[in-house]
């Protein structure tokens, strides 16, 4: 079986489809890695588990998502991302995404 190829990337600014939020990408896990019960409770259009979901700082508030490739796409005005995490998990914002934060070993 094939490799799967994430759409999205890391810093990259994104929007919802079903929810109309504006967040940016901080993390990817290639397939699924919450729980059944997470599953069952929350991702009720029941995305496909084998494809990449990711985690998602959402502009404007203090909380993450976490969420599949087919609900999101790129965002039509990239923004700064207001989240209480941002400089955290990111580097600088260049207009168009984050760059990735250095990490110091």
């Amino acid at each position: 079986m094939a490799a799967y190829e994430a759409k999205f990337q890391i810093g990259q600014i994104i929007q919802h489809r079903k929810f109309d939020y504006v967040g940016v990408i901080f993390d990817i896990d290639p397939v699924f890695a919450g729980t059944e019960e997470w599953y069952a409770h929350v991702a009720q259009s029941r995305p496909p588990k084998d494809k990449p979901w990711y985690h998602v700082l959402v502009n404007g508030e203090a909380h993450t998502t976490y969420v599949a490739e087919q609900n999101m796409e790129p965002a039509d005005s990239p923004c700064p991302i207001v989240h209480p995490l941002t400089d955290e998990l990111l580097g600088d914002f260049d207009g168009e995404r984050y760059s990735l934060r250095q990490q110091m070993n």
